[in-house]
C-alpha cells in the first residue's frame, strides 16, 4: 500500500533533511513540504473538497511550524479531518509533551533528531490508523471531512461603529429562522453588546470556559444561553480584563465544540484584532468584514486585510466585504471598495436607515425588528447570498416550508422593493425632465426659424437686385424668392426688399412656432442679408 505522506515544516534545513528521509521509506509517497499552518490548512481543504480519496494517510508537523503552535494546529487538524494520522515532530520527547500531543489528537511522536527506523515505525502505524478509519467511516460520506458539524462565519467591523454586531445578529436570526441549528458566539471580548441586542442577562460567559481542558456537551450547555429564538448564545464576558484569559488555543477549542453541536457558528469578532479572533477568522469558513461607504472605514478595511495577511491569518482574496449604510448617492462604491481593499465584495449592500432600526436597539430587541425593514430584508438577503439559510425539500415539515415561503417572500419583497423605489425616483424626476425638454425643443425651433430667415433673406436679395439691373419688378421678384426657401408652416413671413447705397436690402421677419410648426405664439425673427447691385460705386 502506498502511503501519502505531507510534511508541515517551517525551518528551509529540516524539511531538506525531513524530505530526504521520508524518499527513503518502502512504499511512501512524499508531497512537497509546505512552510506554514495556513498553507497546510489550505492545501487538506482543497484536497477534501476534490475527494476524500485525494486526503494524504499521514501528515507530519514539525513542533517549530507557525504561526499556529503546532500542538493547537494539531488539534484544529483532527477535528476538521478525523481520518487523518497526524504525527508530532519535536526535540522534547517526554511523558508531557507525548501525552498532550495525544490529548490534541495525535497518533504519535518523532523525536529530533531524526532517525530512519523511528520515523517509518510512526509513519506505518499512523497509515494503518488512518486506513481503518476511511473504512469504518466509509467513502459514501465524504461531507464529514469538510469539517465536524456546521460552519463558522465571522463578521469582523473594519473600525467601531459600522455595525459588526447588528450584522452578526441578524445573520443569526435568518439562519434560525430558516430551520438551521445556530450558535451566536461574541468574542468582542472587551466591549461585546450581543447581549444588550438581545435583551439577554446571564451570568455565564465564554470566559468560564477559558480554564477548561476538555470542554464536553455537558461543560458547553452549562455556558451557553438558550434565547427565546432558539439561538443558542456564548457571550463575552461582563468583566472586559476577562477577555485576556481567552487566548488562541480557548477560542480554537471553544468553536470546535460550538461547530460539532450546531449547524452554523456565527461570531462577532468586534473590531479589536486579538489572539481569540483572529483564530477564529483563520478557522472561518467564511470571514466577513464589514465596511461604510466613507473614507476612514475603507481605509481602515485596508489595514485590517493587510495585518491579517500578514500575520497568516486570511488572504485578501478569502474574505468577503459588506458595504453598510449604503446610498444611491454615495461617492464610494461597491467596486472602489473591492479595488483598494483587495477583498470580494458581496452583490448585497445594507442600506442607511438607523431610524429603523432606533427602537429596536434601544429597547436591546433586535429579534422584533420589522419584517418590513429595509435594514432586515438587506441582512437577510445577505444570508442567502452566503449560503447561511437551510435549503428546505419539497414536502418538508410545516415548519420548514414556512421558513421556505418566508424566505421567497422575503426575496420577492425586496425585489419589488427595489422595483418600487426605482419607480419613485423616476416619477419624481419626470416633470423635470419634460420641462427641460421642452426648453431644448423650443431653442431648437427657435435656432430653425432664425436660420430659414437668414436663408430666404439671403435669395430675395440676389433676386431683387437682378429684377433692378433690369428695371423689372423688384418687389415682386423679391418676396418670390424668399416664400419659395420658407417652408410652408412659416408661409405668412414678411419680406421686404429696399436699395439702400450700393446695396439691395432684404428683410425677412418669420413667426417662431411654440412648440409644433403652424402654431405660432407672437414671437418673430429677422434674417437680413444685402446683394451689391450691379453698376453702382
Amino acid at each position: 500500500m502506498t502511503i501519502r505522506i505531507l510534511p508541515a515544516v517551517g525551518d528551509i534545513d529540516s524539511a531538506r533533511a525531513l524530505s530526504t528521509l521520508l524518499s527513503q521509506l518502502a512504499d511512501a509517497e512524499p508531497a512537497p513540504p509546505v512552510p506554514d499552518t495556513t498553507a497546510l490548512l489550505d492545501t487538506l481543504a482543497r484536497l477534501a473538497a476534490e475527494s476524500l480519496d485525494e486526503l494524504p494517510e499521514v501528515v507530519l508537523v514539525h513542533e517549530r511550524i507557525g504561526p499556529v503552535p503546532a500542538l493547537d494546529v494539531i488539534r484544529d487538524l483532527v477535528m476538521r479531518f478525523p481520518a487523518v494520522g497526524v504525527v508530532l515532530i519535536t526535540a522534547d520527547t517526554s511523558t508531557g509533551v507525548l501525552t498532550a500531543a495525544m490529548d490534541c489528537g495525535a497518533r504519535g511522536i518523532v523525536g529530533l533528531p531524526l532517525g530512519y527506523d523511528a520515523l517509518a515505525e510512526r509513519v506505518q502505524a499512523a497509515a494503518a490508523w488512518s486506513t481503518g478509519m476511511r473504512r469504518h467511516l466509509g467513502s459514501a460520506t465524504p461531507e464529514l471531512y469538510a469539517g465536524p458539524g456546521g460552519s463558522i462565519v465571522t463578521v469582523t467591523g473594519a473600525k467601531g461603529g459600522v455595525g459588526a454586531t447588528v450584522t452578526a445578529v441578524q445573520l443569526a436570526l435568518a439562519a434560525q429562522a430558516s430551520g438551521r441549528s445556530v450558535a451566536l458566539l461574541d468574542l468582542d471580548l472587551q466591549s461585546g453588546d450581543v447581549a444588550s441586542y438581545l435583551d439577554v442577562q446571564f451570568r455565564r460567559s465564554i470566559a468560564d470556559l477559558a480554564a477548561i481542558s476538555d470542554i464536553n456537551p455537558r461543560v458547553l450547555q452549562d455556558a451557553v444561553y438558550t434565547h427565546d429564538t432558539g439561538l443558542g448564545l456564548l457571550l463575552a464576558p461582563a468583566e472586559g480584563e476577562r477577555g485576556e484569559e481567552i487566548t488562541d488555543r480557548v477560542a480554537r477549542q471553544v468553536l470546535g465544540a460550538l461547530r460539532s453541536r450546531y449547524d452554523l457558528v456565527v461570531v462577532d469578532c468586534g473590531a479589536q484584532l486579538n489572539a481569540a479572533n483572529a483564530a477564529a477568522v483563520e478557522l472561518a469558513d467564511q470571514a466577513l468584514l464589514l465596511v461604510t461607504p466613507d473614507v476612514v472605514a475603507v481605509r481602515a478595511a485596508k489595514r485590517m486585510v493587510r495585518m491579517w495577511d500578514r500575520l497568516q491569518i486570511r488572504k485578501a482574496e478569502e474574505t468577503r466585504t459588506v458595504v453598510n449604510r449604503f446610498a444611491r448617492g454615495t461617492e464610494i462604491q461597491p467596486s472602489l471598495v473591492e479595488r483598494v481593499t483587495g477583498t470580494k465584495v458581496v452583490r448585497t449592500t445594507v442600506p442607511a436607515a438607523f431610524k429603523e432600526l432606533q427602537s429596536v436597539v434601544d429597547a436591546g430587541r433586535m429579534q422584533d425588528l420589522d419584517a418590513r425593514s429595509t435594514v432586515k430584508q438587506a441582512l437577510w438577503a445577505l444570508a442567502g447570498e452566503l449560503g447561511l439559510m437551510a435549503e428546505q425539500p419539497a414536502g418538508g415539515g410545516g415548519r420548514r416550508r414556512k421558513a421556505s415561503s418566508d424566505k421567497g417572500s422575503l426575496s420577492l419583497r425586496r425585489k419589488m422593493g427595489d422595483r418600487g423605489a426605482v419607480t419613485l425616483e423616476f416619477a419624481g424626476m419626470f416633470p423635470i425632465l419634460l420641462v427641460v425638454m421642452t426648453i431644448l425643443w423650443q431653442c431648437a425651433l427657435y435656432g430653425y426659424t432664425y436660420s430659414l430667415a437668414g436663408n430666404a433673406a439671403d435669395e430675395a436679395a440676389r433676386a431683387a437686385t437682378a429684377a433692378y439691373a433690369v428695371d423689372g419688378d423688384v418687389g415682386g421678384a423679391c418676396s418670390a424668392a424668399g416664400g419659395e426657401h420658407l417652408p410652408g408652416a412659416w408661409d405668412g413671413a414678411g419680406i421686404d426688399c429696399g436699395v439702400e447705397g450700393p446695396v439691395m436690402k432684404a428683410t425677412v421677419t418669420a413667426q417662431v412656432p411654440l412648440f409644433f410648426p403652424g402654431f405660432d405664439a407672437g414671437w418673430t425673427v429677422e434674417g437680413e442679408a444685402g446683394a451689391a447691385l450691379e453698376g453702382e460705386d
